[in-house]
This record gives C-alpha cells, sequence and structure tokens, in this order.
C-alpha cells in the first residue's frame, strides 16, 4: 500500500494551526523534524521546546484528493509553506532497520552483534543483540562510550549496576565480560522485559541478572553491593539520582555516567565532587562519559 505525504516547512509560531488543518483534512499521522540542522538534545525541566525551522509532513491514504485538502488550507499560510506532495511506499520498515543495524567492536574484546547475523570473531567477547522495544543498540555515541569503558575494564568476578538497562545491552556486556551478577533498572517495564529477552539469547543464567523498577525491594538489596555502578540517562536524572547511584556502590567501586554533553560535564562533576572525583574517560561527537572511584 502507498501513502501521500504533505510536507511543509515552517516556523514555531505556525506549527499549532498547519497541524489542526492537516488532521482536520484527514490525516492519519503527522510529524515534526528539524529542517535547520538544530538539534535539541536535552530540554529543560517543563520545556517543549521546537526549532527555528520546522518540517511538519501529514500522512494521508493514498486516494486523498490532495488538491481538495489544499483548498481548506489559508492561502496566505500555505504560500509560506514550500508546499509539496509526495508518494510514499510502503514499506517492511523493521526490516529496512535490519539491512542497516551491522556487528560494532567496542574496545579491543567486545563485539555487540544483531542476533540475526553471525558474529564476525567468533572467538572474541560477543554480545548478541535484539534491542526490540526498548532503547541501546550501541549506536547512539553515549552507550558506545559506555561499552567501550566496560571492555577494557577488569570485570572478572564483579557485580554491576546499571541503572537505565533499556535493552540491557550494557548489563549483559558486563556479564559477558566476566561479572558474576548484574541489575538492571528501569522505570519503562518493556526494558526490563527486553533486558531479560537478551540475556536468554546471550545464554546468561537467569540468576545471574536480576531487573527492578525503581524503588523497588529489589534495589534496596543492592545497597553497597556494587563494584561497578554504570549510568547511561541524561544530565537533569544523573544529578537528581546521584544519591541513589552513590548509595549502590561499595568502597571502591567504579562509577560511570554518560547521557550527557561535553558543556554539561564541569557542573556534573561539581555535583558528584563531595563523595566522588569524576573526569571524562571518553568523548564522542559532543557527548561525553565520565568516571571516577569511590572512596
Amino acid at each position: 500500500m502507498s501513502w501521500l505525504q504533505l510536507r511543509l516547512d515552517t516556523h514555531p509560531e505556525q506549527v499549532e494551526s498547519l497541524e489542526e488543518l492537516m488532521l482536520a483534512t484527514g490525516s492519519v499521522a503527522v510529524t515534526m523534524e528539524d529542517n535547520a540542522d538544530q538539534p535539541v538534545l536535552e530540554p529543560g525541566v517543563g520545556e517543549t521546546p521546537l526549532w527555528q525551522q520546522i518540517r511538519l509532513t501529514g500522512l494521508y491514504l493514498a486516494d486523498t484528493d490532495m488538491k481538495a485538502v489544499l483548498a481548506q488550507f489559508p492561502p496566505a499560510l500555505l504560500d509560506k509553506c514550500n508546499q509539496r506532495v509526495e508518494i510514499l511506499e510502503d514499506k517492511d520498515w523493521e526490516r529496512e532497520w535490519i539491512k542497516h543495524y551491522q556487528p560494532m567492536r567496542f574496545g579491543s574484546r567486545l563485539w555487540v552483534c544483531p542476533s540475526w547475523l553471525e558474529p564476525p570473531e567468533p572467538d572474541a567477547v560477543n554480545l548478541l543483540l535484539d534491542p526490540g522495544l526498548a532503547f541501546g543498540t550501541g549506536t547512539h555515541p553515549t552507550t558506545a562510550l559506555c561499552l567501550s569503558a566496560l571492555a577494557d575494564m577488569d570485570l572478572q568476578d564483579k557485580a554491576v549496576v546499571d541503572y537505565g538497562c533499556g535493552s540491557g545491552i550494557l548489563a549483559v556486556a558486563a556479564l559477558k565480560l566476566g561479572a558474576t551478577r548484574a541489575l538492571g533498572v528501569d522505570n519503562d517495564p518493556q526494558a526490563l522485559v527486553a533486558s531479560r529477552d537478551n540475556a536468554a539469547r546471550n545464554s546468561l543464567a537467569e540468576e545471574s541478572l536480576s531487573l527492578s523498577l525503581p524503588g523497588s525491594e529489589v534495589l534496596a538489596q543492592w545497597q553497597q553491593q556494587a563494584d561497578v555502578v554504570v549510568a547511561n540517562i541524561l544530565a537533569g536524572p544523573l544529578m537528581e539520582l546521584s544519591d541513589t547511584l552513590l548509595g549502590l556502590a561499595r568502597p571502591g567501586a567504579t562509577v560511570l555516567i554518560s547521557g550527557l554533553l561535553a558543556s554539561q560535564a564541569e557542573s556534573l562533576c561539581a555535583h558528584y565532587a563531595a563523595q566522588l572525583q569524576l573526569s571524562v574517560a571518553g568523548q564522542q561527537d559532543d557527548w561525553v562519559c565520565l568516571q571516577g572511584v569511590l572512596d
């Protein structure tokens, strides 16, 4: 099945009116995207920022009379929007994504491989991954930085906490790299399902990976138990959760945090300074990973 898409280039003050018109004229979905390479990487609390230049796309059924649709838009508004109607061929989008997801190497000994492909180095530490609906494939710089840091650590017989586990990629990687047990924590139940599935896919013993929602009894049992605590979330939550994260670490534990921009590193280091001295362990693009050892 094919679709028709109406694309309009606009500005923030016009978005609401145009979106309402698209929905009123039969659009089954409306999406917004940056139209000027101006990423919004981490909005402030309570903010819903928009880019200065926005591409608005409305998706319509293939038999929609687009001339009749456009006739319902005020001409003065439409004339400013570089309007165009395009045919969108239907695709198996899951297969399209799978086609471009290839094995990736981290550090000297870790590969993350899609579960549908053969590992390129069978004798290496190979993590087979099917991210499903949860975040974490290794393609994002912050995940890559954490994986590289873990791959360079001695994790033999260690206990590791992955706070904000998503697909479970960091917890599973730690276990594959020699950790004895790991705890994955996430506020999304779907993430815990994905983490359990990925642990099973890698033939890990079920008891080696504990999974928990924040505030659960399982989390309480891990207080001061972890040799390594890794949290790949965002700068705001990393500040809010500092006591929680440090409370899971035993004295001498390594703490690894990411999900933050280089411009946010100084404020994060200052926030943790009273309890933990952090320094930049790695940087990729605008993203950094911080690491420290708890006294």
